[in-house]
Formats: C-alpha cells, sequence, structure tokens
C-alpha cells in the first residue's frame, strides 16, 4: 500500500508535491506548470512566495477547491480558504488533514510564534508528512507517519545532517527529501540525506516533473 501510494507522489520542484489520488491533493505549489491536473485540496505551509503563490495557486483552482493555510496566507487567497493553525484536524473529501507546527530552531527565517504550518495527510490508509519549512523540531518525535517530505538544504530550513536526525525521529517507511534546486540546495543535499540513511530508512530521490 505504502509503495502505491508513493508512486502517486510527483514532486513539483522546491517544496511543492502532488498526490494523484482522488481527491487530487497540492502542497505549496509554486513555478509549477500550466498544465497539471486541477487540486480538489491545496495545502500551503506559509505565507513567503515560494510557498504561497496566488498565481501558481490560480492554475490548478477549481471552484469546489479547498485551500487549508494560515491566516496571512489566506488573506493573499480567495475560495473556499480554511484559515487553521497548528495541531487541528480537518477531514476533507475522505481525507484526514493534521496541521502540526512548522518552524526553525536555530534560526529567524520562520518563528515558532507565527503558527506556520506541516501538515499529515491520510490517503488511503497511509500518512504523509510535509515538514513545511522546518528544522529538526522537537514536536517530530510525536509524529507518527509513513512517508516524510524533508526539507534537505540548509540556509532557511534543516540541512542534510538535520534532516537524518529527523528522519530517525519520525521513522517512516520512506522518506522524499525536497527544498532544494530551486532557491537554495543542489541534488547534492539530497543524496547526502540519501547515502547516510543507506540501510536504515529507505530514501527516495523524485525527479522534478515537467509539464
Amino acid at each position: 500500500m505504502i509503495d502505491a501510494i508513493a508512486d502517486k507522489i510527483v514532486w513539483l520542484g522546491h517544496d511543492g508535491f502532488r498526490i494523484e489520488t482522488d481527491p487530487v491533493i497540492y502542497f505549496d505549489p509554486f513555478q509549477i506548470g500550466d498544465n497539471g491536473p486541477k487540486a480538489d485540496i491545496i495545502l500551503i505551509s506559509h505565507e513567503h512566495f515560494d510557498h504561497c503563490s496566488p498565481e501558481d495557486v490560480a492554475k490548478i483552482q477549481k471552484p469546489d477547491t479547498v485551500i487549508v493555510t494560515e491566516k496571512k496566507s489566506a488573506l493573499k487567497l480567495s475560495g473556499d480558504v480554511r484559515d487553521v493553525l497548528p495541531n487541528q484536524t480537518l477531514n476533507i473529501a475522505g481525507v484526514r488533514i493534521e496541521t502540526v507546527p512548522s518552524y526553525n530552531t536555530d534560526k529567524d527565517f520562520h518563528p515558532q510564534a507565527n503558527n506556520w504550518l506541516g501538515f499529515i495527510v491520510e490517503v488511503e490508509g497511509v500518512r504523509i508528512y510535509h515538514t513545511g519549512d522546518a528544522d529538526f523540531i522537537p514536536e517530530m518525535a510525536d509524529i507518527n507517519t509513513d512517508i516524510a517530505l524533508l526539507p534537505v538544504s540548509g540556509t532557511y530550513v534543516m540541512d542534510a545532517p538535520q534532516a537524518v536526525k529527523a528522519a530517525l525521529a519520525l521513522n517512516p517507511k520512506l522518506a522524499i527529501p525536497m527544498h532544494y534546486g530551486s532557491i537554495v540546495g543542489s541534488e547534492e543535499d539530497a543524496t547526502a540525506f540519501r547515502d547516510a540513511l543507506e540501510g536504515r530508512i529507505e530514501v527516495r530521490i523524485l525527479q522534478k516533473f515537467q509539464d
């Protein structure tokens, strides 16, 4: 079951992902093409331009698309927008969505006080955790996930060594690196993350989808 869901996860670059299930779910769409499937659910972690991009949301939004995000991002968007805080649970189109904290511990780009978001979505019995722009934070020790989408590039988020620690704390069946190859970071960060976890946690490096 996990492999079947993992095969439906498409990396759109940076922190953006599409889960090609029914319903279709997007995380943080940014600099995406014009031809992707429309979204049933869009999850936006925080207000920074490379995560909350109204221009990209417009490419995939339908009249009945539900957007789940925090309050400052909600002000930039229109339609069915749900303004939430960390530690809430929603059920949308049969998908359980849990919001969790997302913040920096040793830098100031993403303060904990902002109440920005990570997300856990449960689709077809599989739990997928998108950290948002975070460092390795204490809350990760209590998160139950099958698939973890983890930043690896450093500067604004955790670097590869921190991401290894986060993966070991989360202990998912599969980890997928993100937040590289666009604004900061390179595939070398992703491969360093994968190599450090060899024999302990499966890591899948996705190729950026081009549509």
